[in-house]
């Protein structure tokens, strides 16, 4: 969308590579954590292509320029007095011989009483708190009782942050969902921040250590930086510091899960604050996304992976059925199966496509392919013209839902149009041959407007769209300026109708993923 406005805009991501999940994975495949992630990070970006996921960069945590930035940034926050050690004692898992992560213990939670709750937060109530504090700790590797062992572990003073975080989270303009959550934890109070792990790690070691390692989730946001460094490096004339250092007018987003929130309103930009970078402009949240009103299960074969997905069915219908449901909150989204074909066929099928198909073909038959030299009705198309910076607002608040409301309350304007013009009446008489080559090319404007509209959505629909109408790059603007007098290609079906033996088909195929044996490998 930012792009479509005429914004520079740089889209980057990394895979994320290390800790003791990778470590485990890959030592039950018997083969090195880097080969793992490497294989992994390869297949989620032919996932993410697939999907229309447009990167500028897409790199790996597991990168010179993340282990350059993160001793940079260390030695940094250990410079300005921002780091510490000290003993602790940690959960020990005597049958793996290993210090065992928060992720890799489990019991109830001390506020809310929440059973199979990770060793350092709730997701239940949002609590966090040390393993210790975790009533019924087992381990989730071997299921035995940890016992206590004493290690030295470094740790950030986030406590020092607080009057800084504060004064950023004024600026942020955060959604109120995380406002409120962060002011939870501020009443509570910030506590220091335990960025090392023991060896046995996949990781970066901290420095002057041999069996210290720095925790994923120092380098694992890091990767933001490293990503953009890489990209910098291959694109002559991209500063690095032209958007990371202090006073930059640069603006710098971050898009997350709801489940990381607080690494990244809390101990990122607090991390950013004291080794000397810019904060982010604002950190967007979204939810959960769950199947047919239930948490994903494989054994009802909603746990639906990717790949699996785009074997039986077009991307292009996911993208619209999750945009017609987002908004800028943190509210879950549902994935109901059912009316995800009846939502598909009856808006992006049977109502915009449709435009186009029922215009595009007597365009072709009757005029060689050639626009009308004017429109039809001016007054009309300037309805949809005109709705073009509300639904520009909509995208900028990130409230899709209703920008996909207000595109598809034009179409039936289009679609009205057309049913009280009659061109396939129009067609059997020579005396209205005029007057349907404009009917049609309002049509066909109407929907070219509308496609513009919904290229951030739908590109892969759009880039078909633009093959139809003969041109090359649109921008936002173009949805308002009609095409007349130019010759189209002959019109060819732009989107199938969902059928419900393909849901169902995906649904079975993920049931047999269950008991596969790479059914596993996308958790890793």
């Amino acid at each position: 969308f930012q792009k479509l406005r005429g914004h520079q805009c740089t889209y980057v991501c990394a895979a994320d590579a290390h800790g003791t999940p990778i470590m485990i994975k890959a030592r039950q495949e018997n083969c090195l954590p880097e080969e793992l992630v490497e294989r992994v990070s390869a297949q989620q970006y032919e996932d993410f292509k697939t999907f229309d996921i447009a990167f500028d960069n897409f790199y790996t945590t597991h990168s010179p320029e993340n282990e350059k930035l993160t001793y940079q940034i260390f030695q940094a926050l250990d410079e300005s007095g921002h780091i510490y050690t000290k003993t602790i004692e940690q959960a020990y898992d005597e049958k793996e011989r290993m210090f065992l992560p928060d992720r890799y213990v489990s019991g109830t939670c001390p506020r809310c009483k929440a059973e199979e709750q990770y060793g350092d937060a709730c997701e239940s109530c949002g609590a966090t708190y040390t393993t210790n504090e975790l009533l019924g700790a087992v381990s989730v590797l071997s299921g035995s009782k940890p016992v206590w062992r004493e290690s030295e572990h470094y740790f950030f003073k986030l406590s020092a942050f607080s009057d800084h975080l504060k004064e950023w989270i004024k600026t942020a303009n955060l959604h109120q969902n995380i406002s409120s959550k962060l002011k939870e934890w501020f009443d509570t109070g910030l506590h220091d921040w335990d960025i090392s792990r023991d060896a046995p790690y996949f990781g970066f070691t901290i420095p002057g250590t041999e069996d210290k390692y720095f925790y994923v989730w120092l380098d694992a946001p890091v990767g933001y930086l490293a990503s953009f460094l890489h990209y910098c490096n291959r694109n002559n004339g991209v500063s690095f510091d032209d958007y990371w250092m202090p006073g930059t007018d640069a603006e710098v987003y971050h898009f997350i899960g709801k489940d990381i929130v607080y690494f990244h309103t809390l101990f990122w930009p607090a991390v950013l604050e004291g080794s000397g970078f810019r904060t982010p402009t604002s950190v967007f949240v979204h939810g959960f996304l769950t199947v047919n009103g239930k948490k994903m299960s494989k054994s009802r074969g909603t746990f639906i992976k990717a790949r699996t997905y785009a074997d039986n069915l077009d991307p292009t219908c996911l993208r619209y059925y999750y945009a017609a449901k987002l908004g800028p909150s943190m509210e879950d989204i549902d994935l109901n199966l059912d009316d995800f074909v009846a939502r598909v066929n009856a808006d992006l099928v049977g109502k915009f496509v449709n435009i186009a198909s029922r215009c595009a073909g007597f365009i072709s038959k009757r005029f060689d392919g050639k626009l009308a030299n004017e429109l039809e009705d001016v007054t009309l198309f300037e309805k949809v013209s005109g709705a073009s910076e509300e639904i520009a607002d909509h995208f900028e608040r990130r409230e899709y839902s209703k920008a996909i409301k207000k595109i598809m309350m034009l179409a039936d304007l289009a679609n009205r149009y057309i049913d009280e013009k009659k061109p396939w009446v129009m067609v059997k008489n020579d005396n209205q041959l005029d007057e349907l080559q404009l009917v049609c090319t309002q049509g066909m404007n109407m929907f070219r407007s509308l496609i513009i509209y919904l290229t951030p959505v739908v590109p892969s629909l759009a880039k078909k769209a633009q093959t139809l109408f003969n041109e090359n790059d649109w921008g936002w603007s173009s949805a308002t300026e009609p095409l007349l007098g130019c010759k189209i290609e002959k019109f060819k079906p732009l989107l199938a109708r969902v059928d419900a033996a393909q849901v169902k088909n995906m649904v079975e195929q993920s049931k047999e993923l269950e008991t596969a044996p790479e059914a596993a490998e996308q958790d890793a």
